[in-house]
């Protein structure tokens, strides 16, 4: 089976690919050896779709807070709490 490099795969594709693989080694009728590449397979889909839902999460928070911009992952100290509210 060709399968595509993690990395390169949209969040909806790498969710669907995971969840026939769950469904596969629950069926119980794959051989050791295509259980164990379907485990590590699925921790790479998990790990991926996992880092894409908190790309988007923190997304969302920035724009919430009213700040439109795109993250820069080589970045991580965004402050999200920079408007000075001060209740005096």
């Amino acid at each position: 089976m060709d399968q595509a490099p993690v990395v390169n795969m949209k969040f909806e594709a790498a969710l669907a690919e995971l969840e026939d693989l769950v469904h596969s080694m629950e069926d119980g009728k794959l051989e050791l050896e295509a259980s164990i590449a379907a485990y590590r397979r699925g921790m790479a889909l998990m790990k991926h779709c996992q880092a894409q839902l908190s790309d988007a999460e923190q997304q969302i928070r920035m724009f919430e807070n009213g700040q439109i911009k795109n993250i820069d992952h080589s970045l991580q100290e965004i402050s999200l709490g920079d408007s000075s509210q001060e209740a005096e």
